[in-house]
């Protein structure tokens, strides 16, 4: 079984992604993917800098300055997307090699990198934007503009909704979405009760 699970940043994927590793599930945190290939995938870095010249300083990626360039620039977004993506896929796909008997994909872009074919179910995790705009400044040390920046940037929560298979909203305590994670993955069959 492989769930792909996607939504905006700061929706609360992770409490679901938990779940699914204490449950012995392999987890493909695309976001960390992208990281991991910006400090081993030269190529991957050589096109970033081609394409967004001055986000990178002394072999390593400025998050922050490229941020600002994308966040606020859709075209921009959209040649990032491109650039990634594919490097992204072929890593989930070797990893995938293994044949986990569970594996969950966390992808903001699972659908247009590529990654929700290769998932038995999708599931949109969604929140509040104002519960996102707090989460992602304090997870992130950002200040509230940049936080709307981002989520502004991305795709609406009912993009996400019309697109997978199941929805879970994230719209109380974490203990209330921890229980809501744990009742859809029995009821889905992904564990057992």
């Amino acid at each position: 079984m492989i769930l792909g699970i996607t939504g905006g940043s700061g929706c609360g994927k992770t409490t679901l992604l938990k779940l699914i590793g204490q449950q012995g599930g392999l987890i493909l945190d695309c976001d960390a993917i992208y990281h991991e290939l910006l400090a081993t995938d030269r190529e991957l870095l050589a096109a970033i800098e081609g394409r967004f010249p001055g986000v990178v300083a002394g072999g390593v990626l400025q998050r922050k300055k490229l941020g600002a360039l994308v966040f606020s620039d859709g075209q921009a977004l959209e040649d990032l997307n491109r650039i990634t993506h594919g490097a992204v896929k072929r890593e989930v796909l070797r990893r995938l090699e293994a044949g986990p008997k569970l594996a969950a994909i966390d992808a903001i872009a699972l659908f247009e990198g590529g990654l929700a074919e290769l998932c038995d179910l999708t599931v949109a995790v969604t929140a509040p934007t104002e519960d996102r705009v707090r989460r992602l400044m304090a997870r992130d040390g950002i200040t509230e503009e940049y936080a709307r920046s981002r989520i502004a940037a991305q795709h609406s929560q009912d993009w996400f909704r019309q697109r997978c298979g199941a929805v879970l909203e994230n719209d109380g305590t974490e203990a209330r979405f921890r229980d809501k994670c744990l009742a859809f993955l029995r009821q889905s069959g992904i564990i057992e009760s």
